[in-house]
């Protein structure tokens, strides 16, 4: 039986800890569970409910901008009408998730993780918590050390300073912070910024507030998409259920993929298909290369998607508009901009970006040496140069971020195995070439992500290290190819130092062939 803190509450050792109740901890969780029945895990939240981004984000219109057939879990096939789904419908998803697979008594809310140490001695994280209820600490030990927590911070937007601010006579407010008694109807609303959030709040307001501006310093491309997927839900009806859930999700895949390979190859066509879909719902002689034809090729930034063109029908009914201009200064009434131009306002909505914060800001140190996030190099976009025992989930930027969950939860569970049979306590990627590295944690250009590239790991160009964009590939990498990976320095805790084998590994004892091997923090 694992030990639990006095009273019921978080474990004080298991073999996995997982920081982070959303898509990624919950995914996670599962395949820990139902791969691996015999390893004791924990989920710890330092929030007080469990759906990460879809419980955070409450603004009006919050949603997807990937369709559900792939952001779904692989062993949860979304089989609604409505490809595209709301916050409210994704929240709901996990809940059932949840309970479905009976995953709630391993959430543990209200736990902040401040720190966590790895010790070689015993091959274990001592991992400091905060109960945010009343500031008490506690620590847990764990064999493994999951970070599912994301990429950026809970707390706070990005929201850059602007000259006036205090001078607005009316209300600012960021999207992550969308108050609850905020009522924007009869209202002028300008929302700066052109990004996902932008694009789905817009049309959410219009209609209900008197008008909405979409104030950008500079175009994004935006995708108008159908909200249903007509072709999956005919295969729903002509299909078993099961047979038709691969295939939906087989098709959302291959489609994402080959949407972004032709963007990649030939953006010029590209922009022409975008710009077609567009111009379909947009009146004749609206200023398209003025508000929708970015300077940057497609999926340099990541790639918006209206649905049902929903934002370039508010713009063609006059509900709402879009303003390319740079901002001078905030007014009592508005926002003058450096044209000379000032639009009025009542609610000036900063849909400005995230800020960025890698694996939840905690303080990580080996044998007491602190880790430099940024002096780490990604090995299989899942674990890092250095650290022990250390994984985290980190989905794509062109594609939906549950796949590369789903392929995680998989080489978690591989790499469990594997040190199982061959009883091994710890495992570290190792790479030993100093030209390795120094790469992007993402290939995106966007300005949020290239404000915090200082302080995420880096990448290397190719093999392991790459921070890969790629589905299939990184299916075969995670998924099928040898565990036993080169790059990796597998370790018992009873090994004396330097007697390794040349591979930076000790031969495995005799064993059963076929037999599972019982190291002592398995419970």
């Amino acid at each position: 039986m694992t030990a639990v803190e006095p009273g019921g509450g978080v474990p004080v050792e298991v073999d996995v800890l997982i920081v982070g109740a959303g898509i990624s901890g919950i995914g996670t969780a599962y395949h820990l569970k139902t791969k691996r029945p015999g390893t004791s895990f924990a989920i710890v939240e330092a929030r007080d409910a469990l759906g990460g981004t879809w419980d955070l984000f409450r603004y009006p219109g919050v949603r997807s901008d990937s369709d559900l057939h792939t952001l779904g879990y692989e062993f949860k096939p979304w089989r609604k009408k409505h490809a595209y789904a709301g916050g409210g419908e994704i929240l709901g998803y996990l809940h059932e998730t949840v309970d479905e697979h009976g995953l709630r008594p391993y959430l543990h809310f209200g736990h902040r993780v401040v720190g966590a140490s790895f010790s070689s001695a015993t091959g274990r994280w001592t991992v400091t918590l905060r109960r945010t209820s009343d500031d008490t600490t506690l620590t847990v030990t764990c064999s493994f050390f999951f970070s599912a927590t994301g990429y950026y911070d809970y707390d706070e937007g990005y929201s850059p300073e602007c000259e006036g601010s205090d001078d607005f006579r009316g209300t600012i407010v960021h999207p992550q912070h969308w108050p609850d008694d905020l009522d924007c109807a009869g209202k002028r609303v300008v929302v700066i910024g052109s990004g996902a959030t932008a694009v789905t709040l817009i049309p959410a307001l219009a209609g209900v507030a008197e008008h909405v501006t979409m104030l950008q310093r500079s175009p994004s491309y935006v995708l108008g998409w159908p909200k249903e997927n007509k072709v999956a839900n005919a295969l729903r009806r002509a299909l078993p259920t099961s047979t038709a859930d691969r295939a939906v999700r087989s098709l959302s895949i291959r489609m994402l993929h080959e949407m972004y390979r032709t963007s990649r190859r030939a953006p010029n066509l590209f922009r022409r298909l975008l710009r077609l879909r567009m111009t379909s719902v947009l009146p004749d002689d609206y200023p398209v290369d003025v508000h929708f034809n970015p300077s940057y090729d497609p999926w340099d930034q990541r790639l918006c998607v209206a649905t049902d063109g929903d934002l370039f029908h508010a713009i063609a009914t006059g509900e709402a508009s879009v303003v390319t201009d740079r901002i001078a200064r905030f007014t009592p009434t508005g926002i003058a901009l450096e044209s000379g131009r000032e639009i009025e306002a009542d609610v000036i909505v900063t849909a400005t970006g995230l800020k960025l914060v890698p694996f939840g800001r905690i303080e990580v140190d080996v044998d007491g040496v602190p880790v430099d996030w940024h002096e780490c190099v990604t090995y299989k976009a899942t674990m890092l140069t250095g650290v022990p025992n250390f994984a985290f989930a980190f989905g794509y930027t062109n594609s939906s971020w549950t796949l590369k969950v789903d392929l995680t939860g998989h080489h978690l569970c591989r790499l469990l195995d594997h040190m199982d049979d061959q009883g091994y306590d710890v495992v570290t990627p190792i790479c030993d070439d100093p030209a390795v590295g120094g790469g992007p944690f993402w290939d995106l250009t966007s300005n949020y992500l290239r404000r915090s590239a200082d302080v995420f790991p880096t990448s290397g160009e190719s093999g392991p290290w790459s921070m890969e964009q790629n589905y299939y590939l990184d299916r075969r990498r995670l998924r099928r190819e040898p565990v036993d990976d080169p790059a990796l320095r597998f370790t018992r805790v009873a090994e004396p130092a330097g007697s390794s084998s040349p591979a930076g590994r000790r031969e495995p004892p005799p064993r059963v062939p076929g037999q599972r091997s019982s190291p002592p923090q398995r419970r």
